[in-house]
């Protein structure tokens, strides 16, 4: 018999606040009537840490201390045991989503080594030969956004062979000056990061030049910290040896679900930089790092 069972949510974005009320239905399709023994909903919110594999083993303690964070946990019946009429059926359903206690619900957030997430499961019992169904579906959190006001502060930057860390034989590299500025470092994570970058000269030609969006995810407890750096995106701003003393315009907007505000909690922290790479044609690679700090209002 073919029965197939899903999760609607009113709210085709899936977005949603603390305090809000997540509603929806569950919706059952089926040819023919069908028994049941039960179907029942379950809301869940957790946080996974995960550590690389550069981290395991080095503290035992952090084994403790990176189990799932449980954010919230509700469960309600959906319906009792009975029969489902042939044909579709609807079945409304509401939750608060609100805490207990002092805990607080994070932005959702995919990430390598963080991973926060909202899930619905809907699961329905069915009699002893027939298979029991079940379905997730994920919704989105979005965190409260913050009262302050955020004053954009442009940082200005130069890079010269002289600037530059990291490097063995300074003498031995060609001269460049590239001048350039963010318009924000402290940045909106529903507006796009912007600024602009002028090559002054190279006596090398140049490449390319990328924008490169980096989380920075740091997992542990009081006996250390195992901090990991991964790319979400880059972007190609310009293509080949660009024209020396033109504007070029820095542009990225945040992707939805790998970015949140920047959160910092006794467990672990997620952090955002973007890197100025530019890379030569002898493939040297020059690259400027700025700390970001995200936030929502």
């Amino acid at each position: 018999m073919s029965v197939t069972l899903d999760i609607r949510l009113k709210r085709a974005n899936k977005v949603y606040h603390e305090e809000e009320s997540v509603a929806g239905v569950v919706l059952l399709v089926c040819k023919e009537a069908l028994q049941h023994h039960g179907i029942t909903l379950h809301m869940e919110g957790l946080v996974n840490l995960q550590l690389s594999s550069k981290s395991v083993g080095v503290f035992e303690a952090f084994y403790n201390s990176v189990k799932p964070i449980q954010l919230i946990s509700s469960n309600v019946e959906v319906a009792k045991a009975g029969k489902i009429p042939a044909g579709k059926t609807e079945i409304p359903f509401e939750f608060p989503l609100s805490t207990k206690g002092n805990k607080v619900l994070y932005e959702t957030y995919h990430g390598v080594f963080v991973n926060i997430q909202y899930t619905l499961r809907c699961d329905m019992k069915r009699p002893l030969l027939a298979k029991d169904l079940s379905r997730n579906c994920e919704f989105i959190v979005h965190s409260q956004p913050q009262k302050a006001k955020v004053v954009p502060t442009p940082v200005n930057f130069t890079i010269t062979p002289a600037t530059l860390q990291n490097t063995r034989e300074r003498s031995l590299l060609p001269k460049f000056l590239v001048r350039g500025h963010l318009d924000a470092t402290s940045c909106v994570i529903s507006r796009p990061l912007s600024g602009e970058l002028v090559v002054e000269n190279s006596e090398v030609p140049i490449k390319s030049i990328e924008l490169q969006l980096v989380r920075v995810e740091t997992c542990g407890c009081a006996e250390g910290y195992a901090r990991d750096a991964t790319e979400i995106q880059n972007i190609q701003i310009a293509e080949g040896d660009v024209c020396h003393g033109l504007p070029i315009p820095i542009y990225m907007v945040f992707p939805r679900l790998f970015t949140c505000p920047t959160l910092e909690t006794t467990n672990f922290k997620v952090e955002f930089e973007v890197n100025v790479v530019i890379v030569l044609h002898d493939d040297h690679l020059i690259t400027e790092n700025f700390p970001l700090k995200l936030c929502r209002v």
